[in-house]
Order: structure tokens, then C-alpha cells, then sequence
């Protein structure tokens, strides 16, 4: 499973209207797998609204989120997914996640952002599993 920033924020933040949709889905899972860039617009949303954006990264201390992104390695495909999704316009942190799911057949995003992923398209055609408080 991989894990978009959406739902670690609201895991994070009990007056977030997904806040038990997410505590449920880190209870369901054991852990989730995610990139830096997911990391780092957590962390950047949990400072915009006063909190402590440590506890994003103990979370990775702790195991419950795991980082397997190599965007050096990615680059590439994370720009031509970029410049696909452009008018959507598609964040880097969204195309790290799409680029993560091809790599691993039978991955799915848990993810707030349903409109955004029901859109993209693994490795141009496939359609993008995802789970959200929208389609769960």
C-alpha cells in the first residue's frame, strides 16, 4: 500500500473531516510505503496549520511509513508524468506515487485526492487503484 500526504494528515489532525477514515486505514494496514516528497508536503501542511511536523517523521521512525522512492532514478519519469497530467496540474508528490505504483503490480494509493487519481493512468493506459473516503 502506499500512502498519499492527505491521509497522514488527517491521521495526524483529529478535527480533520477524514481523520477516522484514516485512523482506519492505518489500523488496516501495517504499514505504508511513500516518498519523500509525501514526507515533505505532510510535514510542510502540519506546520502551516501550527503543528508539529516532527511527528511525520516519527512515523517513519516508528516503521508505519516507509520510504522506497529514488527520485534521482525517477526523474524522468516522474517529469514526463508531470508534463501528462499537467492540466490537472499534477504534483510532484502525486507523480512519485504513480511512478511507485508501476513498479509494483498490485499497488494501490490510499489517497484523499479520488478526483485526481481516478484520472491518472499507470504506465500510460492502466487504471490507478486507489483507496479514498470517496470509493472505500
Amino acid at each position: 500500500m502506499l500512502v498519499d500526504a492527505g491521509p497522514i494528515i488527517a491521521l495526524l489532525s483529529e478535527r480533520d473531516t477524514y481523520h477516522d477514515w484514516a485512523v482506519e486505514q492505518f489500523k488496516r494496514f501495517p504499514h505504508f510505503t511513500t516518498c519523500d516528497a509525501v514526507l515533505a508536503e505532510a510535514c510542510a501542511r502540519l506546520a502551516y496549520y501550527g503543528r508539529d511536523q516532527g511527528i511525520v517523521i516519527e512515523l517513519v521512525a516508528a516503521g508505519v511509513l516507509v520510504v522506497d522512492f529514488d527520485s534521482n532514478r525517477e526523474a524522468d519519469r516522474v517529469a514526463r508524468l508531470m508534463r501528462k497530467y499537467a492540466d490537472r496540474p499534477m504534483d510532484f508528490a502525486d507523480a512519485c506515487l504513480v511512478a511507485m505504483s508501476e513498479k509494483v503490480s498490485d499497488s494501490a494509493v490510499v489517497t484523499l485526492d479520488a478526483a485526481d487519481f481516478a484520472v491518472y493512468r499507470r504506465h500510460g493506459r492502466e487504471i490507478m487503484r486507489y483507496l479514498s473516503p470517496a470509493n472505500d
